[in-house]
């Protein structure tokens, strides 16, 4: 499978290293600086590719999808802050006829823990001494807050815990209402990224926390979605790679 990787950062230096292992071709690497608005993303560039992966910002991640998917290639997109603009996404991914999958985060781990707290939010859901939160902790240059990730924790809590309604997402400045589900995010120094989930009651507490100890994992997540991917029609996300594992 041949690979380019869109955005130079520390994740695609580690994509490089982790494709070199695995068998596959990074056939370009295309930094940030040379694709200002995308120019880089053509058909001619792109000729060769299989999967292209993107783990680039926000501000630049649509134009970035907009431009392989007229390219006619299939991308992975490990950049967050977008998603308010997904269903543009599908309509571009629909009328290109290609593949698109992406997701809040690509560690293995975590999609993992994403179903252990699948299974104890749907647990807790039934004992209604308890209340929950979730925290994030991520380095200070990470442009979106709260996470991807921590927003995702939130959604399967909301949609298991039935006496939790809404996710409150910044400061609370003033008492919690008890539908309402906390999500902190802290930004420091250049941690990886922790996310814990907390299951609190007069009588004890439970925490369940995953943390990231390099991009390595992040890396083979990317790697294992496009060679998922390759060949493949439609948007999907990781959670259509690991049920299918």
């Amino acid at each position: 499978m041949n690979i380019a990787i869109i955005g130079y950062g520390k994740m695609g230096k580690a994509i490089e290293e982790v494709a070199v292992e695995k068998g596959s071709t990074v056939k370009k690497i295309i930094t940030e600086e040379e694709n200002y608005n995308s120019l880089a993303l053509t058909k001619q560039n792109l000729k060769n590719i299989d999967v292209c992966i993107d783990f680039t910002t926000p501000s630049v991640v649509f134009d970035n999808i907009e431009a392989v998917a007229n390219a006619g290639k299939n991308i992975v997109v490990g950049t967050t802050g977008w998603f308010d603009k997904l269903e543009d996404v599908k309509k571009i991914v629909k009328k290109n006829n290609i593949g698109l999958l992406y997701s809040p985060n690509f560690s293995l781990g975590i999609n993992i823990f994403y179903r252990i707290i699948n299974t104890a939010s749907s647990i807790f859901n039934n004992f209604d001494e308890y209340d929950m939160m979730v925290s994030e902790i991520h380095h200070k240059q990470k442009a979106d807050s709260p996470s991807g990730t921590a927003l995702v924790l939130g959604q399967i809590i909301t949609q298991n815990v039935k006496r939790k309604k809404e996710m409150l997402q910044e400061t609370a400045h003033s008492k919690m209402k008890s539908d309402q589900l906390h999500i902190t995010s802290t930004r420091v120094g250049s941690c990886v990224g922790k996310h814990t989930v907390l299951f609190d009651s007069d009588f004890d507490c439970i925490e369940l926390t995953h943390t990231a100890k390099n991009r390595r994992g992040f890396a083979l997540g990317a790697l294992l979605a496009a060679e998922w991917l390759n060949g493949k029609k439609g948007v999907f996300t990781m959670k259509d790679v690991m049920t299918s594992i």
